[in-house]
């Protein structure tokens, strides 16, 4: 069996507005690198919306820990927190000025879900996005994953049941294709 190693990439901060336009800025950066130049968008966008979330609502602090994992053909982004909490998916109001963050990544990603983190020490929200065809990623110098890893961050207990439902989110191929920004 053939198998392409992943590439990995971890950057912790305190999820403050100066911040966040810099993690943002480190992730185009690490996808120019590994030539993933039409995910560099959606990336940015999504992870600027995870990190405003730990901003406006983590605690007790806003600590946290963006990864980015390239395996085969699935980029996945998380942002790791220490707030046991979960976020809401709630319905906004046409002219609410917040509380868009999590519909936003749902439209520009191919999956996205989150999860309690097992030892209680906060909670994990992720996305994916698919890798184009003819992305042909770049060495990375960053450590690499086992080459088994093929769950979400933090996310090896794959013989567990799933989630409750509206946890994970996976949008169906028509939807993803009627999305356009």
């Amino acid at each position: 069996m053939i198998s392409r190693p992943s590439r990995h990439c971890t950057v912790e901060l305190q999820a403050l507005p100066s911040r966040i336009g810099q993690v943002r800025r480190i992730v185009s950066a690490q996808l120019r690198y590994w030539h993933l130049d039409p995910l560099i968008d959606p990336a940015a966008l999504a992870v600027t919306e995870l990190l405003t979330n730990v901003h406006r609502h983590a605690e007790p602090d806003k600590q946290c820990t963006v990864e980015i994992v390239l395996m085969m053909d699935r980029l996945t982004v998380s942002v790791r927190d220490q707030d046991p909490r979960l976020p809401r998916v709630r319905e906004c109001d046409l002219l609410s000025t917040h509380g868009r963050g999590l519909a936003l990544v749902a439209a520009v990603s191919q999956s996205w879900g989150m999860h309690a983190r097992d030892d209680g020490s906060g909670k994990v929200v992720w996305f994916t996005l698919a890798v184009p065809q003819a992305a042909t990623p770049a060495k990375s110098p960053f450590a690499t994953h086992g080459a088994g890893r093929t769950a979400p961050p933090d996310r090896t207990d794959l013989a567990r049941p799933a989630p409750p439902a509206g946890v994970i989110r996976e949008r169906a191929p028509a939807a993803r294709s009627a999305v356009h920004h």
